[in-house]
């Protein structure tokens, strides 16, 4: 028997039919000579300090560095603490069963370094020497299910994926672990998060925020011409000149306007090309969606996903934006599945009679898994959202191989008073690439909308002044980041590159990868460090707090962020030992473990109260918690309570007093409201006080 282990049941079912697998077992699906079971995502990770013993948070244990790392099976959040996951651990015995009753595994997690390392943990642990293969694909439809079973791949070809996702999760675990244990301890109260990609992602928000905030607009002011050559339409010129003030433009605005002509001194007109974008990789879709639906990375993570599972588009955590020839071969059948698509039919017809453009087509540039594209699957019951990621997917698809926008920009150089004044105008001579959504609004350089149009006109030539506008504008800051804008800068490494080449050329030390960036800024969120205002992404007062501390140290270096992922990919491709990169992070560790250690932070209220069950002073108070400063005391008091948002006053009377008096509108599960006071059980839990004295 072969048992074919995936990542999930969905993805199982559909490679069990592939394979004739009908019988439905607990655990996994058997048939034909096959038993398909699956993961559930990571059973199996890196074992927590305690089981090292290093319980609690204290100085002397620090850094923590074990050698070699233990495996445990998955842990969840209990109420003191964490506890072992039994639904994984039931899912693990099935595992282990069918592992010792078969011949040989066909790996067939989603192919990637996260997949391949939650099958190699899987491995380990359970102690299994039984060989196994790969199944690589792209996709889930049906032909490739069976291409990639009638071609799998030695599972040894994939050690290097395996050492490189390893090493990631050693990384941050070292990195992680001591990091936030040794500000929490530093601190000497609460509990911190830092992390060895968290943080400089932090660093990259909180450094765009401040230079907003700080930034001191400076005015100046230009002046705006409308010229009318004989019988012609209006149309406008921009000084050239900017001046510092009205009153100093003022005089000189007169003078032009009353000299009532503005001679053309210069000519130019230059053809410009426009070339197609290339296929969007994750990123890139993600940054897509975010600016025009203001969708979170996680959301079109998310969609794209469900979008995979059901077939309808390709790997979507890839993180190439090019195809091989052999893929780019069978673009003309895909894109005649779109020829009766009501928004792009026309489009997909008129691209199939001309070559298709070539860009986005080149065999080295092609990582695990190449460009995300739609399958030849006809789509059926989307929700809406998942009809704008696959538009937009469809969308890219035919801009890609389409032709590039031919442009002929115009400029006009004229002379008023020896001022120069400039007027613009893009004339498209070809449509291209840009047809296929008819995006094709111009913008000035200064952001003014471009006038369609100019007269044709020579050298020498004069036009009338009809009207003379003095426009007092303000230098600007670089905008907050959004999350389109983030991701932009965590792919290359905090550099600011408005060019998609240089772009491209930065990824390899980008910081995150494709498929974790979405996860690394929910991260962020869930710490409290940073929220949403529509789609800026701004620090709180405890992200800034902790930005302060450590903007200087070593774990916030972007730059050597970049520099260790790119030693990821290098692991990947057998060009470095994994062994070299683990002692580089092991003391680097230590040394952020140094330096913060001898930090300090302030991100709470201190109050006078002292905690009821240790007797420390000074109990601090967040924004959504109320916690002892001593970080081993399990004392807390969440600000919300069954649908009631306690005051400080409340708070501070529960930890003086033991108990509240009785407060009113609470409600229950069922929405209905009650009062009641609170107080502290002996376990220092804080419960419900009902007149009648009982707790609940």
């Amino acid at each position: 028997m072969k048992v074919i282990i995936a990542e999930k049941p969905s993805v199982a079912r559909e490679i069990a039919a592939i394979v004739g697998a009908k019988e439905k077992q607990e655990g996994y699906i058997q048939g034909n000579g096959y038993a398909v079971t699956w993961a559930l995502g990571h059973l199996v990770s890196l074992a927590m300090p305690e089981e090292y013993g290093a319980v609690g948070f204290n100085r002397e244990h620090l850094p923590i560095t074990p050698e070699p790392f233990k495996l445990i099976v998955r842990q969840v959040k209990a109420d003191k603490g964490y506890k072992t996951d039994t639904g994984a651990v039931k899912q693990l015995s099935i595992i282990k069963k069918l592992f010792e009753q078969c011949d040989s595994i066909i790996v067939a997690t989603d192919a990637g370094r996260e997949g391949e390392l939650i099958f190699r943990y899987i491995y380990h642990y359970l102690k299994c020497n039984k060989p196994f293969n790969r199944l690589w694909i792209n996709s889930l439809t049906d032909k490739a299910i069976r291409e990639g079973l009638a071609n799998l791949k030695n599972g040894n070809e994939y050690d290097n994926l395996y050492l490189a996702a390893k090493a990631r999760s050693e990384a941050d675990w070292l990195v992680g672990i001591n990091a936030s244990q040794a500000l929490s301890v530093a601190a000497g109260y609460g509990t911190y998060s830092l992390g060895r990609v968290q943080t400089p992602t932090l660093m990259m928000i909180c450094n765009r925020y401040q230079e907003n905030k700080g930034f001191t607009p400076q005015t100046y002011v230009q002046m705006l011409l409308t010229l009318k050559h004989n019988d012609s339409l209006l149309f406008t010129a921009l000084s050239c000149e900017k001046f510092n003030t009205l009153a100093e433009a003022d005089p000189i605005s007169e003078r032009i306007y009353n000299g009532g002509m503005a001679k053309v001194k210069q000519v130019e007109e230059k053809p410009m090309t426009e070339q197609a974008p290339l296929l969007y990789d994750l990123t890139a879709l993600q940054k897509e969606a975010n600016k025009r639906f203001g969708y979170t990375a996680q959301d079109t993570l998310t969609i794209a996903q469900t979008l995979y599972e059901k077939k309808f588009i390709t790997y979507p955590r890839t993180g190439s934006r090019y195809i091989p020839q052999d893929v780019f071969a069978e673009i003309p059948d895909l894109i005649r599945t779109l020829s009766n698509h009501p928004v792009f039919g026309s489009q997909a017809t008129t691209l199939l009679e001309v070559p298709l453009n070539n860009r986005s087509v080149d065999d080295s540039k092609v990582t695990d898994h190449h460009a995300l594209l739609i399958t030849d699957n006809k789509t059926s019951e989307l929700s809406d959202k998942e009809k704008e990621i696959y538009t937009l997917i469809i969308a890219r698809l035919l801009e890609a191989f389409s032709s590039a926008c031919q442009k002929s920009v115009t400029t006009i150089t004229f002379d008023a008073r020896e001022y120069e004044f400039i007027a613009k105008s893009t004339t498209i001579k070809n449509l291209g690439w840009r047809g296929i959504l008819q995006s094709s609004d111009e913008k000035t350089e200064d952001g003014e909308e471009q006038a369609t149009k100019l007269p044709p006109l020579q050298q020498g030539d004069e036009c009338e002044i009809q009207s003379l506008e003095l426009l007092e504008k303000q230098t600007k800051p670089k905008p907050i980041h959004t999350e389109s804008s983030l991701l932009s800068a965590m792919e290359s490494a905090g550099k600011e590159l408005e060019n998609e080449e240089e772009r491209q050329a930065m990824k390899e030390s980008g910081i995150g990868t494709p498929a974790t960036r979405a996860a690394i800024i929910e991260t962020l969120f869930a710490r409290d460090y940073i929220r949403r205002d529509k789609k800026s992404l701004l620090p709180t007062e405890k992200g800034l707090s902790v930005y302060n501390v450590v903007k200087s140290k070593k774990i916030a270096d972007i730059q050597m962020t970049g520099m260790w992922e790119n030693a990821l990919s290098k692991i990947e491709n057998g060009e470095m030992s994994a062994d070299t990169f683990g002692k580089g992070i092991t003391v680097y560790a230590s040394q952020v473990t140094e330096e913060l250690l001898n930090t300090s932070i302030t991100v709470a209220d201190k109050s006078t109260c002292c905690c009821p069950k240790c007797g420390k002073p000074d109990m601090l108070f967040f924004d959504k918690v109320v916690k002892c400063r001593n970080v081993e005391c399990p004392v807390t008091v969440f600000r919300e309570r069954s649908g009631k948002q306690l005051s400080d006053k409340h708070i501070t009377e529960l930890l003086t007093k033991q108990k509240t008096g009785t407060i009113k509108g609470f409600k229950s599960k069922a929405g209905k409201t009650f009062d009641a006071a609170l107080a502290f059980d002996e376990q220092f839990n804080v419960v419900f006080l009902f007149p009648d004295k009982k707790k609940r």
